[in-house]
C-alpha cells in the first residue's frame, strides 16, 4: 500500500470509529508499529487527526458532558429538526401505542402529529401538553421531574415502563456514534431511554447530523438498536443500513 493511501485509510478509519488504537491500525493495514506511529505523527501535524496515547481520535469528535436547557436546544439546528420531525410524524398509524422521549427534536415532532386515534406515552411534560392540545390520549409515568430537560425520570418511571410495550417509539439523543452508540449526559435519563427503546417494537432515534460527531458520558443503546432519522448522512456512515436521511427522500421526491 502506498504511503498516501495508507494515510487516507487511517483518517477514514479514525473518523468512522471516532477513536482507534495503534494496535488495531497495525492489524487492519498490515503495517509495523513504527510505520503506524510515524503516520499518526504526520497526520496529527497536518491537523487531520488527534494523536493520543496508544492511538488516535477524530478531530470531528466532541464530548458533551452536560445537558442544555430544552428551551435553548429547541432553536439549535431548527430547520433540520423540523424536517426530521415532519417525516417522523408520518410513521404513526391509527392503532399505534407511541412512546415519545423528552428532547428538543421529539418536542418538535409533537407539532406535526395529526394521528389522534393512536395512544401516546411520554416522559416529557412539554410533549404531554402539546399532545393534549392536539386532542390525543396521553399517558405519563410517575417519577421525578428533571428541570433542565423537563423529563420524568427515576425508579418509579422505570417501574412504570416495565409494564408497557410500545408499537413505535421516538427518541432523542445527545450523541450517535458507531462505537459508543446513542449517548446522553446523565445516568437517570439514560436508564429511562434505554428501557423505553428496548420496549418499542419500532424504535426511531431523531438525530440531526451534528450528533454524529458527539459522544456523551452514558450509552443508552447501541448504534444498531434503532433506525436513525436524520437530515443528512456524513460520508463515514454512508454505508449504514439503519439511517434514513430526509434530505435524500426530499431529493427523490423532487426528481
Amino acid at each position: 500500500m502506498l504511503a498516501e493511501d495508507r494515510l487516507t485509510r487511517i483518517v477514514n478509519l479514525v473518523n468512522e470509529r471516532g477513536a482507534i488504537t495503534a494496535a488495531e491500525l497495525m492489524e487492519r493495514l498490515d503495517a509495523s508499529e513504527s510505520t503506524i506511529r510515524r503516520d499518526l505523527c504526520r497526520l496529527a501535524e497536518q491537523g487531520r487527526i488527534v494523536k493520543v496515547h496508544g492511538g488516535a481520535t477524530s478531530i470531528m469528535r466532541t464530548v458533551v458532558s452536560s445537558d442544555q436547557p430544552v428551551m435553548e436546544k429547541c432553536n439549535v439546528h431548527f430547520a433540520e429538526k423540523t424536517a426530521i420531525a415532519q417525516y417522523a410524524s408520518t410513521l404513526i398509524e391509527p392503532d399505534d401505542f407511541v412512546y415519545i422521549d423528552a428532547g428538543s427534536t421529539t418536542e418538535r415532532l409533537v407539532d406535526f402529529i395529526t394521528e389522534t386515534r393512536a395512544t401516546y406515552f411520554t416522559n416529557s411534560i412539554s410533549c404531554a401538553h402539546g399532545l393534549l392540545a392536539r386532542g390525543c390520549r396521553v399517558i405519563v409515568p410517575a417519577g421525578e421531574l428533571k428541570p433542565i430537560t423537563e423529563a420524568i425520570v427515576g425508579e418509579q418511571t422505570v417501574d412504570t415502563l416495565r409494564h408497557y410495550h410500545f408499537t413505535i417509539g421516538f427518541f432523542g439523543t445527545n450523541g450517535a456514534t458507531p462505537n459508543e452508540g446513542f449517548t446522553t449526559p446523565e445516568t437517570g435519563e439514560a436508564v429511562v431511554k434505554g428501557l423505553a427503546l428496548a420496549q418499542a417494537l419500532r424504535p426511531y432515534v431523531l438525530c440531526d447530523a451534528s450528533k454524529f460527531s458527539v459522544v456523551s458520558p452514558v450509552t443508552f443503546a447501541e448504534f444498531t438498536d434503532a433506525t436513525i432519522i436524520t437530515d443528512s448522512v456524513p460520508p463515514a456512515l454512508a454505508g449504514a443500513d439503519n439511517i434514513i436521511a430526509v434530505s435524500d427522500r426530499d431529493a427523490a421526491t423532487r426528481a
